[in-house]
């Protein structure tokens, strides 16, 4: 089929799109630029020059596809347009920026969704979108049938509730999926929430976890979850919930170890006060205990993860150096 692929440039969506062609599928990418999109050229893949908020290329893009698979989202603010980015900074006392923000990213990624979902051929199409495993509730092995957690204070609340969209288009006829991501998909060059912790320790000397280090982080690789998002197009029945988890809970203290070896700095335990000045914004993140299933995924869609482990990635990878 034809597949309307955004966020084709970044990590996770280059892979799928890689992924899509070997496996026979047509592809279209957003792009930002000309200059981003010749990479998809070179792999074979159609490009469309756009962004999550010009939604004039999304419908022209997937008004031509048959399905789609949106990964894109802002996750930095200096990929957002200019007008946005003045919204976010002059739209109120400093102290609001992150939650400006974030409340653009997700109000962006929400019309994305609903935008591609109105231009898409018809009933029963296709359309994938991606949420995180951290939008679950903290502390227990979270499974596919699982909700989010949609306590007011909960981490990731704010894009989670975009799933809702999902279930709405689903009750009309549309072939939805939403694929909860680990916070860490790591490949070459990349290790999500861990490239984080990877930076703080060259720059502070010392690899740091909190408290005992026993929190855990999921994990999975790109190239195994490429090939989950091209299953759940292929195979999703309506309003599938799959969740992109080759390792369900690796802990922080762990995780931490691998780098200080690697970096070659003392690994050290900080308490939750501390991390919150160590990590910053991150802090909620990186102390989560996220332990996540994929076991009904593979079950689901004879999803097999096959790629190395993070622990054996961090170990090896010729990207980390002191």
């Amino acid at each position: 089929m034809r597949v309307f692929v955004t966020g084709a440039t970044g990590f996770i969506g280059f892979a799928i799109a890689k992924d899509l062609i070997a496996a026979g599928h047509q592809v279209i990418g957003l792009a930002r630029s000309e200059a981003s999109g010749k990479k998809l050229l070179t792999a074979g893949a159609q490009v469309q020059i756009g962004d999550v908020e010009d939604l004039e290329s999304l419908r022209k893009a997937a008004s031509r596809a048959d399905g789609a698979i949106h990964t894109a989202f802002y996750h930095k603010i200096s990929h957002m347009p200019l007008g946005t980015r003045l919204r976010v900074f002059l739209g109120g006392s400093p102290g609001g920026i992150v939650g400006r923000f974030l409340s653009a990213a997700v109000t962006a990624d929400r019309r994305a969704i609903e935008t591609i979902a109105a231009a898409l051929p018809g009933k029963g199409s296709p359309l994938v979108a991606t949420f995180g495993t951290l939008s679950m509730p903290f502390g227990v092995l979270a499974t596919e049938d699982d909700g989010y957690d949609r306590d007011p204070s909960a981490f990731g609340l704010a894009r989670a509730r975009n799933q809702d969209v999902l279930e709405e288009l689903a009750a009309r006829g549309l072939r939805t999926s939403a694929i909860r991501l680990a916070p860490v998909v790591h490949g070459p060059g990349a290790f999500g929430l861990a490239s984080r912790m990877i930076v703080t320790a060259r720059k502070k000397k010392q690899s740091a976890y909190i408290g005992d280090g026993s929190n855990r982080w999921p994990a999975v690789h790109q190239l195994d979850a490429a090939r989950l998002f091209r299953l759940a197009l292929e195979k999703s029945p309506p309003n599938g919930v799959y969740h992109g988890v080759a390792e369900e809970g690796i802990t922080l203290r762990e995780i931490a170890e691998v780098l200080g070896q690697r970096l070659r700095v003392p690994t050290v335990s900080i308490s939750p006060q501390q991390a919150a000045k160590y990590f910053s914004f991150l802090a909620p993140a990186i102390a989560a205990d996220n332990p996540t299933s994929s076991r009904l995924t593979q079950e689901r869609l004879g999803w097999k993860p096959t790629q190395i482990g993070l622990l054996a990635d961090l170990a090896q990878s010729e990207y980390i150096e002191p």
